[in-house]
This record gives C-alpha cells, sequence and structure tokens, in this order.
C-alpha cells in the first residue's frame, strides 16, 4: 500500500451547480482529466473537496461515484476525519471500504486537544479502520499541532501508513523524517513546499494544484523524487505566483475558479464559502498569464467532446 501512495495524490474538488448540488457529470470530466494527466492517486472528500459542507448521504454517493468511474483503477483515498471521535468510529462501521485503498483523516478540529488526546482518537480510529490510515496535520485549520513526538509514536501502529503533513515547520518535518519507520509516508500538504520535502525524505503530495495540471505537477514530483531537483524546482517556481491567490478567498474558491477557466467545472461553492470575487477572478487570470500556464491548462484538458471548453481560452 506504501508504494501505491507515492508520488502525486490530487485533493479533488466537488463539482456543484448552479443550484449548489453535486455535478455528477463535472465530477466524471476531473477524475479523467486529473487520471489522464498521470496522477498517482485520487483522494476523495477532503477539505479541497468541501467535505464540512457536504452530508453523510452526499458523501456515500460521491464516494461511489468516483469508485465506479475510477477508469484507471487508481488507488483511492476517502476522507474521514473529524472532532467527533465516536462518531467517526460509527461512521467506519457503516461505511462500506470496498474500493477505498486508505483513509485520510484530519486532526481533531476546533476541541484543541492534547497531544494524548489526539494519539488516543488516532489509535482508536486505526484500531477500528478496515483500510489503513494516513494521518493529516493542519494546525491552520484545526487549530492544535500533532508535534512530531505524536506523529512518530502514531507511525509505530501497523495500521497508520503515513501523514499528510501541513504544518509548515521544517523543524517539525525534519524531526519526523529522521525518526520516522523507513516505509512511513511523509507527504507534502503543501504545493509549495513538497519539492523541498523530497529532498528531506518526502515520498509525494496531495495536491490542490493538481486538480487543474495534473500533468506537469506529477511530473515535478516524479523529477524531485529522482532527485533532479533543478527540473522539478523550474517547474515549481512557475507556481508561486498562482498558488497564493488559490487561498486568499479561501480554498476551494481559488482552484475552483482555474477550473472554470479551463472549462472542467463550474466555481460555485457552498456556503459559508463564496465563489471567487471578480477582483480575484482577474488576478487568477493574470497569473496564469504572466507564469505561462495558459498552454500547460490548454495541454491538459483532454482532448473529449464533452469538455466544454472556456472562451477565455
Amino acid at each position: 500500500m506504501t508504494l501505491k501512495l507515492k508520488g502525486t495524490g490530487v485533493a479533488l474538488v466537488t463539482p456543484f451547480t448552479a443550484e449548489h448540488l453535486v455535478d455528477y457529470p463535472a465530477l466524471q470530466r476531473l477524475v479523467r482529466h486529473v487520471s489522464d494527466g498521470g496522477v498517482d492517486y485520487l483522494v476523495v472528500l477532503g477539505t479541497t473537496g468541501e467535505s464540512a459542507t457536504i452530508s453523510k448521504a452526499e458523501k456515500k454517493e460521491i464516494l461511489s461515484f468516483v469508485i465506479q468511474h475510477n477508469d484507471k483503477k487508481l488507488p483511492i483515498v476517502y476522507g474521514l476525519g473529524g472532532n467527533h471521535t465516536q462518531d467517526i468510529l460509527d461512521t467506519i462501521r457503516q461505511t462500506d471500504f470496498t474500493g477505498v485503498d486508505a483513509i485520510l483523516s484530519v486532526s481533531p478540529y476546533y476541541s484543541k486537544p492534547s497531544q494524548n488526546g489526539i494519539y488516543e482518537h488516532y489509535k482508536r480510529i486505526a484500531d477500528a479502520c478496515p483500510v489503513p490510515v494516513l494521518l493529516y496535520n493542519i494546525p491552520g485549520r484545526t487549530c492544535s499541532n500533532v508535534s512530531a513526538q505524536t506523529t512518530l509514536k502514531l507511525a509505530k501502529h501497523p495500521n497508520i501508513i503515513g501523514t499528510k503533513e501541513t504544518s509548515g515547520d521544517w523543524a517539525q518535518m525534519l524531526e519526523i523524517a529522521k525518526g520516522k519507520p523507513k516505509d512511513f509516508l511523509l507527504l507534502s500538504g503543501d504545493d509549495l513546499l513538497a519539492v523541498p520535502m523530497m529532498s528531506i525524505g518526502g515520498v509525494g503530495a496531495i495536491s490542490v494544484l493538481a486538480n487543474a495540471f495534473p500533468g506537469e505537477f506529477s511530473t515535478m514530483i516524479r523529477q524531485a523524487l529522482a532527485g533532479e531537483f533543478e527540473k522539478a524546482n523550474r517547474q515549481l517556481f512557475r507556481y508561486i505566483g498562482i498558488n497564493a491567490l488559490l487561498y486568499e478567498e479561501a480554498n476551494p474558491v481559488g482552484i475552483k475558479k482555474v477550473l472554470e477557466i479551463a472549462g472542467i467545472c463550474s466555481a460555485h461553492v457552498r456556503l459559508p464559502h463564496l465563489s471567487a470575487s471578480e477582483d480575484l477572478t482577474t488576478r487568477l487570470k493574470k497569473a496564469i498569464r504572466e507564469d505561462n500556464l495558459l498552454k500547460m491548462i490548454e495541454n491538459e484538458t483532454v482532448k473529449d467532446s464533452t469538455y466544454k471548453k472556456s472562451a477565455w481560452l
């Protein structure tokens, strides 16, 4: 399993219609787009998939749909986490994991538990889950950090296979890289830190940018994993301008607007998010032009009659 989840995982957005219902035809286009682009696995209903505003019934339908339309049979990671431990355990018992290779479980948010509480939370999930577990540390959203010591303690659990590390704390990432078991996956949750993380023992990234640029991003990660950092950095530098804009009005507002520009899905999001403002849209288009990403989008977009290419392209 650890071999399957190296490289590029794409944190899929969940496309919506103008009525804010799940847009399944657009989801199918997106899955085809990233799969044909060369990503290594799919991450369904993570933060970028707006899991916080999607009902349990919708989550079940979305997961089933992605599995059904996973034509290239890529590994699938399912976002299943939260701050109510018992509710997660109940959900695990009620979930059909057929077609799911692992879960990505975000550290408990809002509650701000102690490190011992975080450890026990994950231990119980890993004990109960029939598929392997990836930790997800993102203090900027959860308001608590999974420390390096806690991560390394959890890495000893036989059903915890890695962590999506999004703390941005290089001292912490170095400590994890130094002390982790050899087969424990250290994955970047920050697109701009992905290449440098490969230099300290990281083995891939779960990416937002790969929704729009799956081929270029996946190639960059493969180059970094092969030690070709000069080549990988050239591509990484092209993302600097656009990456900051993706989060300015909260994720996935920015990446959905880029996907709309590319003609893959609409930019609709669910409240409390709002679709990208006119000002952000203008600056996203400017960044795409100035960083020479326009041709990249054209190259990435699958030549398929079901795509409605953007007039802007």
